[in-house]
This record gives structure tokens, sequence and C-alpha cells, in this order.
């Protein structure tokens, strides 16, 4: 075999083991990684961006069903309601609101509908100095009881606010206190946290015992 012949026959050695280390390489030849544990999926309660509730000025504005704010449909605007009260002072709802868990405030001491809704037309409410508002104005209601937490709300610390930081560049929105919280019993409920990360490669190695301690 002459020099020529000679180094076709190692380039076309060393071709075929190339080939054969890119096939080997291509088909992971040498084994597989263990394969990643699947991601469970969030809740879907900790990425909806939907308030608590849907207040009737969103009611309103949408288009929703407004039957449940139209007080008049069932009571006479002519007739005063009267109030009952059991021999605690605790207000009796009647059967038709059944349904509303009376709750504001400590002691039962705002349990009182002519706390908030006007008791000369049902469909408005009433602050504590008189003003008439309409139903769907229940957050300037709120603070005129809530002062600090209203004056919170305005600025954006309080609530939800949406929208623009840059003022100039669009509108902002801030949610009502009645899309989170219901004004018969407004305390909010304890939700549980949101998940933690999920580690991509499993948990972390425990930490190795710090030199010197036993």
């Amino acid at each position: 075999m002459n020099g020529n012949a000679k180094t076709g026959a190692i380039l076309t050695c060393l071709s075929l083991v190339f080939l054969g280390l890119a096939a080997a390489f291509l088909s992971n030849s040498w084994g597989h990684p263990p394969p990643l544990a699947p991601i469970p999926l969030v809740d879907a309660a900790f990425t909806n961006t939907a308030t608590v509730r849907v207040s009737a000025a969103e009611l309103i504005r949408t288009g929703g069903d407004t039957s449940g704010l139209q007080c008049n449909a069932c009571h006479d605007p002519s007739k005063p309601v009267k109030l009952k009260f059991d021999d605690k002072q605790n207000l009796i709802l009647p059967t038709e609101h059944e349904d509303i868990v009376m709750g504001h405030g400590q002691h039962n001491r705002n349990n009182n509908c002519f706390n908030c809704h006007d008791e000369t037309n049902l469909e408005l409410l009433q602050t504590r100095d008189g003003r008439q508002l309409k139903i769907e104005e229940s957050t300037p209601l709120c603070g005129s009881c809530h002062g600090p937490t209203y004056r919170d709300w305005e600025r954006g610390i309080h609530g939800r606010t949406s929208g623009y930081w840059q003022r100039a560049a669009g509108p902002i929105k801030r949610e009502d206190c009645v899309s989170c919280h219901n004004p018969h019993s407004p305390k909010f409920p304890s939700r549980a946290p949101a998940p933690p990360p999920h580690p991509l490669h499993g948990a972390p190695p425990t930490s190795t015992v710090a030199k010197g301690e036993k």
C-alpha cells in the first residue's frame, strides 16, 4: 500500500469513527438524564385578577343584572319600612333578606339598615351627615365612617388600582370598596398563601455540617 492509499484509508476510518460518535451523541447512547418532575399548575384562584365581588357601579357599567338593586320593585315607596329587633337589640331580617349576614362592626353596633340606606328612599344611600348617594356611589359612603382607610384608597395604598402610573399616558381605575368587601359583613376572610416557586431541578441539597461542628 502506497502512501496515498494509506492516507485515504486512515481518513476513511476517521470519518467512520466521527460519524459513529456523532450518531452516538445524537441518539444519546451513553444514557439519558432523569426526566424532570412535572410542574403542577398553580391554582387559578391565585392568578385570577377578578375582584372578589362585583360592585353595583360595575354591574350598571357593564349592563349586568341590576334587579337586586331595585328595592322599590318590592317595597312601596309610600310606606316606610319599620325595622324589627329582638330582646337583645339584634336586627331581625325578613325572610326576603335572610341570605344577608349582618356583621358590620363589633358588638352589632352597626347592624341597622338605616345607618347606610336612606329610610325615605331605599334605592339611595345616606352618609352620617345626611348626604344622599346613589347605590353605585357606595365608596364615599364607606369613607364617611372609615376616613383613614378612605384616604389610603384615594392615594392607591389601600385596595386595587389599575391603569397608568404616568397619568398623562392614560386613566387609572380604583376598585370600589364593595368590589372586595361585603357591605353587610365587610371583614375580609383570610386566604391561604400562594405556593412558593417550584424548584425546577428538585430540592436543593441539604447544607453540609460546618467545619468544626459535630
